[in-house]
């Protein structure tokens, strides 16, 4: 007697209007989420990419005509603007490095098992989730002249100079003033980014560097950065890009004074849009913005592409 054997039963053929109908439902689904970016982010991009070749001015009764590349050839001469520029560059390298350090020594003080970490966790976060122009209005009363809290302090301190010191008006004091605020304000988000990174590293591998003898510094250069050094790229490339576009914490605080100290790129073009009613000339800076910035992200993802290939 001869055993046949059973026919393989073959996996169920999709057939060509099943793929299709399952590509339309997951459109569907994608569509309440993808309308809002172009609309809000995408459209107005574009329109001002249009803009920006345009003469457009404040008014009803003012022509819109096309300009070419007029309005590049005016910014690249326009030397208020790359002041502003050079300004944006300072605030940003100067928020974004101290903050960082500042948040990284936070972040491995609240990864240690300490006394109510928790409060102090939630503490740290208060003044990310406080609003820009909150912020901005509470440390203009900490730098008030003459019922702040910081000249109250030195006047008790005994030091001089101190009574009725404009912190935000003097033009070597402004900038640095600033800066301060900008790390003040910025610090949370970059101590809950490392420290979230912090606690991925395992412990296994600190314990086993501590048992061969290896110290605090040791440790943390062999083992935490490794692990740790791909969050910190990426949160302080997130971070100079966002610090570089500040535009309402330094509205609220000094409005780009004393005389253009502290007017970063974005309040340029803000002025030149809503105070001139320059708005084809506003489109151009924001587009020279918008290219600086791609440059700074394709940078950065060329670093990581040739970090990962090196791993």
């Amino acid at each position: 007697m001869t055993l046949t054997s059973a026919p393989r039963r073959s996996a169920p053929a999709v057939s060509r209007a099943t793929g299709v109908r399952r590509d339309h439902g997951a459109w569907f689904l994608v569509l309440p989420a993808l309308i809002p970016i172009l609309v809000l982010s995408l459209g107005p991009l574009l329109y001002g990419i249009g803009l920006a070749f345009t003469d457009a001015q404040s008014g009803r009764s003012q022509a819109t005509g096309f300009v070419g590349l007029l309005n590049f050839s005016d910014l690249f001469q326009d030397t208020l603007f790359w002041d502003s520029f050079r300004i944006g560059l300072v605030w940003a390298f100067g928020v974004t490095v101290p903050q960082f350090f500042l948040a990284l020594g936070l972040a491995l003080l609240l990864n240690l098992d300490l006394r109510l970490r928790w409060l102090a966790r939630a503490l740290a976060i208060i003044p990310w989730a406080m609003p820009e122009v909150v912020v901005g209005i509470m440390w203009r009363l900490v730098y008030h002249p003459d019922a702040g809290v910081l000249n109250e302090t030195l006047r008790d301190l005994g030091l001089s100079g101190a009574d009725g010191r404009d912190w935000l008006s003097g033009l070597a004091t402004a900038l640095p003033a600033v800066v301060l605020v900008g790390v003040w304000a910025g610090m949370p988000q970059t101590t809950v980014t490392l420290l979230a990174g912090l606690q991925n590293v395992p412990r296994e591998l600190h314990e086993a560097a501590a048992m061969d003898g290896a110290g605090a510094w040791r440790r943390f250069r062999a083992v935490t950065w490794p692990a740790l050094r791909p969050v910190a790229l990426a949160v302080t490339a997130l971070n100079f890009i966002w610090n570089f576009n500040s535009f309402a914490l330094v509205f609220v605080l000094t409005d780009g004074g004393p005389g253009g100290r502290t007017r970063l790129p974005m309040l340029f073009a803000y002025e030149e849009a809503f105070r001139y009613g320059q708005f084809g000339y506003a489109a151009t800076m924001g587009l020279a913005m918008v290219a600086v910035i791609s440059v700074l992200l394709a940078l950065y993802l060329v670093g990581r592409l040739k970090g990962d290939d090196e791993r």
